[in-house]
């Protein structure tokens, strides 16, 4: 049978979409010259946390100091949000900075070097600059030559998203490792007229890397799951108003203090409880499991308040629930990544067990993850 012209391109491009769909799913480190080894066709893989690492500024802010700027006791300032003191960085300190001795930590703990990672992923949503990306400047700071680097901007979930991503790359055979950090100061974007929003925000990193699973066990080990959510209806629940192409930098607006962070507590805190607690269920719901079969729930530190709230509706004793917000303050994306360092260090899990992440911020966005440390 004699094909048209245009039945005969149908077929190329269908053998072609057939090929790479053949070829997507190879191991994609293609052997060099030279190399026995072979590629092997239709090859899955997962992804684990191997190593992670924090790092605060040395410069304690307690109550103390604050009180006497919003007219509040310190008692009264720790009832609100259960935070006895924060960490601010010195002026001159930008936020490469602090990732940048996150991620060393974490590089340490997985007893890896720069020259063993594929992909530099980091969460901010204060900057060194708008561009180049704070990835880009770390990828300077840390000599880490010829690895993918990319910010995340999904706010307080940026950690969580990013996460996400690396686990993506890997399991697409597209990367090895990937170094996931997340690093904020958020002390630059308060100001003593919203004192709900300065009493309540740090500075500080945290980091993990993420590594191809090779362990082949009775049930999957490492990040089994994770889910991601968003809903911009609620975007103006907490928002820093100018400095982007909206409202661009000017007299007006630095007047305004439009470059600060703006929030309404009390509607975003029954938001982000009803959401990310949800979430959790959900996830454990779909995972066939029981918040009794859960070592650590791990989530943004938001507020204490929050943190109780969310353990109640869950059912979780707080022995379960990890909490260092007390010394170190809402570090925002951050301070996902500092709550896992911080337990893990402590032991508060260990291989086997299974723990939950699970995040909420501006946008809004939240998100939730399970893994099998």
């Amino acid at each position: 049978m004699t094909l048209t012209k245009k039945e005969k391109e149908c077929k190329f491009f269908h053998n072609q979409s057939l090929k790479f769909l053949s070829l997507s799913t190879c191991h994609t480190d293609l052997p060099q010259k030279g190399s026995s080894r072979s590629i092997v066709m239709g090859t899955t893989y997962s992804s684990r946390i191997i190593g992670t690492g924090s790092y605060l500024p040395s410069r304690v802010v307690d109550n103390a100091e604050l009180a006497y700027r919003f007219n509040r006791t310190a008692s009264e300032m720790f009832r609100v949000t259960g935070i006895h003191s924060r960490r601010w960085a010195t002026p001159d300190t930008p936020c490469s900075q602090l990732a940048e001795e996150a991620a060393t930590q974490a590089m340490v703990s997985a007893g890896l070097t720069m020259t063993d990672i594929d992909a530099l992923i980091v969460s901010t949503t204060s900057p060194d600059t708008i561009f180049p990306s704070t990835a880009c400047h770390l990828q300077h700071r840390l000599n880490a030559k010829r690895v993918a680097a990319f910010d995340v901007a999904a706010s307080c979930s940026g950690f969580l998203y990013g996460l996400s991503m690396a686990d993506a790359f890997i399991r697409s055979g597209q990367f090895r490792r990937c170094l996931v950090v997340a690093a904020e100061i958020k002390s630059r974007y308060v100001t003593t007229d919203h004192g709900d929003s300065a009493m309540l925000f740090g500075d500080g990193a945290g980091a993990v890397v993420v590594a191809r699973d090779h362990h082949q066990t009775g049930h999957q080990e490492g990040i089994v799951k994770i889910r991601l959510h968003a809903d911009g209806f609620y975007q103006n629940l907490i928002t820093i108003p100018a400095g982007g192409s909206r409202t661009p930098l000017s007299q007006h607006s630095i007047q305004n203090q439009q470059h600060t962070i703006q929030l309404q507590g009390g509607a975003l805190f029954r938001v982000a409880v009803k959401r990310l607690s949800a979430s959790i269920q959900e996830l454990l719901q779909e995972s066939h499991l029981q918040i009794k079969d859960i070592k650590q729930v791990i989530t943004h530190q938001a507020n204490g308040r929050m943190l109780a709230a969310i353990a109640k509706r869950l059912g979780l004793p707080p022995e379960h629930m990890v909490s260092v917000i007390e010394q170190y303050g809402n570090t925002s994306s951050a301070s996902l990544p500092i709550a896992l360092d911080h337990a893990y260090r402590q032991e508060a899990f260990g291989p086997g067990d299974l723990i939950v992440l699970g995040t909420f911020g501006g946008g809004l966005t939240w998100g939730t993850a399970l893994i099998r440390w």
